[in-house]
Parts: C-alpha cells; sequence; structure tokens
C-alpha cells in the first residue's frame, strides 16, 4: 500500500496542485504555481526515504510553501465579501460566495495534508493518530481536499459567470452548484473533525461530502460536458463525472463500516480503489479537462 499510496501524493504534489493553482487565479496565483514544483519536489522525495531527519527536514520545507499557500485564502475571501458589497449584494445569494469558499479551502488543504506528512515522516503520532492515518491524511487532503473543493468551485463559478462553458445549464443548475460548492469544503472539514470525535461523525461528514460530490459529477455531465470544444476534453469530463460515482460509494461504505460494524473494504482496498480511482479518474481528468475548457 505505502509504494501506491507514495505514487498518488506524489502526482497531487507534483502536477495537480501547480495546476489547479492555475485553474483558480492564472494572474494572482502565477507566480507560487510557477515555484511550487520546487518544495513539492522535496515533498516527493521526502515519501521515498525513510522516517528520520532528512525526510522530515524535506516535509518541513514543502509544509513551509503549502502554509505561505493557506494564507492567500482569508485574503480572497474578503475580496470576494468586499465585491459582493459593492455590488449590493449579499454573499450568500451570490455565486462569489460559495465558489470562493471552495476555492479558499482548496488552498487551505495542502498545508493540512503537509503538517501530517511532517508528524508522518518524523514518526509522531500527531493528536495520537497512527502513523498510518497519518500518511493517509496526507493524499486525502491532497485530493479530497484540494481538487474536490477546487472543482467544485469551478463548477459554482462556470455556470454564471462562463456560459461558453456551461451553455445548458438546467433549472436549479445554480442551486446545486452552490450547495456543491459548500458541502464539498463543509464535508470535507467534517471528516477531519470526525477524526476527532468518533466514526459516526466521521460517518455524517462523508454523507455531506458524497452528496457534494455528488452534485459535482451530475453538473459536470449535464451543464459542463456539453460545452466542450472537443471529443478529448468530452471524454476526460464524463469519465471523472463517472468516477466519482463509484468512488464516493466506495467512501460511504468504508465510513459506515468503521461506524456500524458492518463488512467493509480494508485501507489497502480503499487505497488501490477509491485513492487510485479519484487520483486519475477524477483529480487527473478533471485538472487536465479544465484546463483544456479554460485555456484559448
Amino acid at each position: 500500500m505505502t509504494v501506491l499510496v507514495n505514487l498518488i501524493v506524489t502526482l497531487g504534489m507534483l502536477y495537480v496542485v501547480p495546476a489547479g493553482l492555475r485553474l483558480i487565479d492564472p494572474a494572482g496565483l502565477h507566480t507560487a504555481a510557477r515555484l511550487w514544483p520546487v518544495p513539492a519536489a522535496l515533498g516527493a522525495l521526502c515519501l521515498w526515504l525513510p522516517r528520520g531527519i532528512p525526510a522530515t527536514v524535506l516535509a518541513a520545507l514543502y509544509a513551509a510553501a503549502a502554509l505561505a499557500l493557506a494564507t492567500r485564502a482569508p485574503a480572497r475571501l474578503l475580496e470576494a465579501r468586499r465585491r459582493s458589497r459593492a455590488a449590493g449584494a449579499p454573499p450568500r445569494t451570490t455565486v462569489s460566495g460559495p465558489a470562493e469558499v471552495a476555492v479558499c479551502t482548496a488552498l487551505m488543504s495542502p498545508s493540512i495534508a503537509a503538517t501530517a506528512l511532517v508528524a508522518e515522516r518524523a514518526g509522531y503520532r500527531l493528536f495520537g493518530f497512527d502513523l498510518d492515518i497519518l500518511a493517509l491524511t496526507v493524499p486525502h487532503f491532497h485530493f479530497a481536499g484540494f481538487t474536490a473543493a477546487l472543482v467544485a468551485g469551478l463548477v459554482c463559478r462556470a455556470g454564471a459567470t462562463a456560459p461558453a462553458i456551461a451553455p445548458a445549464t438546467a433549472p436549479g443548475s445554480a442551486t446545486l452548484s452552490r450547495w456543491a460548492a459548500y458541502s464539498v469544503p463543509g464535508g470535507t472539514l467534517l471528516v477531519l473533525l470526525g477524526y476527532f470525535v468518533d466514526d459516526w461523525a466521521e460517518l455524517a461528514g462523508a454523507v455531506v461530502l458524497t452528496t457534494g460530490m455528488w452534485a459535482v459529477a451530475l453538473l459536470t455531465w449535464r451543464d459542463i460536458r456539453p460545452g466542450a470544444r472537443d471529443r478529448t476534453t468530452g471524454a476526460l469530463l464524463g469519465t471523472s463525472a463517472a468516477v466519482l460515482v463509484a468512488t464516493m460509494l466506495l467512501a460511504l461504505w468504508w465510513a459506515a463500516g468503521e461506524a456500524t460494524g458492518i463488512t467493509h473494504p480494508t485501507l489497502t482496498w480503499m487505497a488501490a480503489t477509491h485513492g487510485l480511482g479519484n487520483a486519475l479518474g477524477f483529480a487527473l481528468c478533471s485538472v487536465l479537462a479544465w484546463r483544456r475548457l479554460t485555456v484559448d
């Protein structure tokens, strides 16, 4: 399982995060995206070293970059609120509110992943968690945290501000996209809190996160995919939507099993199915498709 998880995390660090930053704000995050591969390479290298001081130092350097990225989030939220007030509308009634909540969650998620990485590489049971759980927190917050929130925000933006991307927006899509943009960050946070509370709280978070991700899948398939410029982009969007249905069902099954004791997949099996599917089928396909949609 370790090799598979490390490969998934490496993909997230080296490609998904910098590509996602360009999708969030090509101008404002241009420098961060351009420089990100440097600390990301250090973070990826530390995964393949034995636990100890060298691996911990490399992980800490990656964590410093992730924390610096997280500091961008509050300023973006304040700016979104300022724009909403200037337009004379409460933030909750405009698409910028939920979309910014989602993308700011994406900006903050690598810092959570990196904190867990530092502790795991140091062999320190942060908050009493087993090292295996800390190791799995790293991919979780690069993908369920960063990529899922990013795509939820992009979908929310597209329906209101980019009709060329979402020409087939159906009635109710705006409400559904707001739900996705709020529930994906909210569900991710609830899952995190569930680590500290109990398995039932984690199950509640999984339910919220799954409904949000299924909303993203529906909106992607029904509203975004028809605006694809070519078959490749359409196939990438369709794949990402279809994969989400299956992988999030697995997440629900695992969380329900942990809470109720029913038979459920092992962590190794989840990494090979849910984790790999989300990394390649959802995250990678989504980022590639959105780059094709937004780059002239």
